[in-house]
């Protein structure tokens, strides 16, 4: 009979997430057990849009995402690649007054909290960026933002966790966790179990699952994001997009191509082999050149899908469990982690050994989502 498992951490869920809380709880000491049923970095992580942004978050977002941004400037120092990423900046772009009006509320409620933004009328926002179509009537530039591969950084965290010294087991699903006055136990789908005194769940579009086997149920909603990329055009987009409204996203790589997609779909039962759909890409596309005309004659060259894992408030759950002490929660980041991802490990390495958060996490705790009846 295979010994069970032991350590002195379980993560679940080996994206940038999971990874990242891998590496920085193996970085404190700890021995470090990562479980991923697919491969590390292979689903949302590793198939989003790639935009690193702080711009247009949730307010209570604002914090962590300083504290990735500073990550993800040190980035080659954390994972040992840069990841293409490119601190091109990122331009939130108005349609209409309504959306200017949303724009001058934002920067002055994400001013306050130290996210400089600048604000652009439609004239000076065409003469810097003259590609912009009739559509746009203004923007709201954040010079430090921009875009990576998530291709490479998907998987990176928790490749370098496993440098580390950490243990990464891929191809594994957790069928069964149970939580004791010692600690945690998962019962593997090879029949395998193991055991840790802090358990992370860091599971994605499953975590709300793992959170129900522990008393803390959560309805987290599996959507298909679907991204494009066209072929080549000479480089001159340089921000990544976005809209208020939230239904374009856009940008362009140094060599050439054009990445975009647009709203979310939700996802059907098989959404593990979920496959782009026509539709979706003409809605995309549309989208696309009506900010941006000159794209029309691109061609179209390849598009795909993932899933992603999203909460009622379109904000993640980061922080303790509300029953159990060594257990921690951060998944639903809602079609926007890429960015959030290195710093909710972080901060989690950080409360699972002791230590001051690096960012607060108020009103991003799993409490919000529970009656009283899940209360210990």
């Amino acid at each position: 009979m295979t010994a069970a498992l032991q350590a002195d951490a379980i993560v679940v869920g080996g994206g940038i997430v999971g990874g990242a809380a891998a590496l920085y709880l193996r970085k404190r000491g700890l021995q470090v057990i990562l479980f991923e049923r697919d491969q590390v970095g292979m689903r949302a992580s590793g198939v989003n849009f790639g935009g690193v942004r702080q711009q247009g978050r949730d307010l209570r977002e604002i914090p962590l995402s300083h504290l990735a941004r500073r990550i993800w400037a040190d980035l080659p120092e954390h994972v040992g690649i840069d990841g293409e990423r490119l601190f091109s900046g990122h331009l939130r772009l108005a349609r209409s007054e309504a959306d200017m009006a949303v724009l001058e509320r934002y920067r002055a409620d994400a001013g306050a909290l130290g996210l400089p933004l600048e604000l652009m009328g439609r004239n000076a926002l065409v003469a810097r960026f003259p590609w912009a179509g009739p559509r746009v009537v203004g923007g709201s530039l954040c010079a430090s933002d921009g875009h990576a591969n998530p291709r490479l950084v998907g998987p990176a965290f928790a490749l370098a966790a496993r440098a580390a010294g950490a243990r990464v087991e891929e191809q594994t699903e957790i069928r069964t966790v149970d939580a004791s006055g010692s600690g945690f136990r998962v019962t593997l789908a090879d029949g395998r179990g193991a055991s840790a005194g802090i358990l992370v769940n860091a599971a994605g579009a499953w975590a709300g699952q793992l959170a129900a086997q522990l008393g803390e149920p959560v309805a987290v909603a599996p959507m298909i994001p679907q991204v494009l990329v066209t072929e080549p055009a000479p480089y001159g987009i340089v921000p990544v997009l976005g809209v208020v409204g939230g239904d374009l996203y856009l940008r362009q790589i140094p060599r050439g191509n054009v990445i975009f997609g647009s709203a979310d779909r939700p996802a059907g039962a098989d959404f593990l082999t979920s496959r782009p759909t026509a539709a979706m890409n003409i809605d995309a596309a549309r989208i696309a050149l009506s900010i941006i005309p000159g794209l029309k004659q691109l061609a179209i060259i390849r598009s795909w899908t993932g899933v992603d894992g999203y909460l009622g408030d379109g904000s993640p759950i980061i922080g303790p469990s509300s029953r159990h002490a060594g257990l921690f929660h951060a998944f639903g980041f809602s079609g926007h982690g890429f960015q959030l991802g290195p710093a909710a490990g972080w901060v989690v390495a950080e409360l699972a050994t002791g230590a001051v958060p690096s960012a607060p996490l108020t009103g991003l705790g799993i409490e919000r989502f529970l009656g009283p009846a899940a209360s210990p």
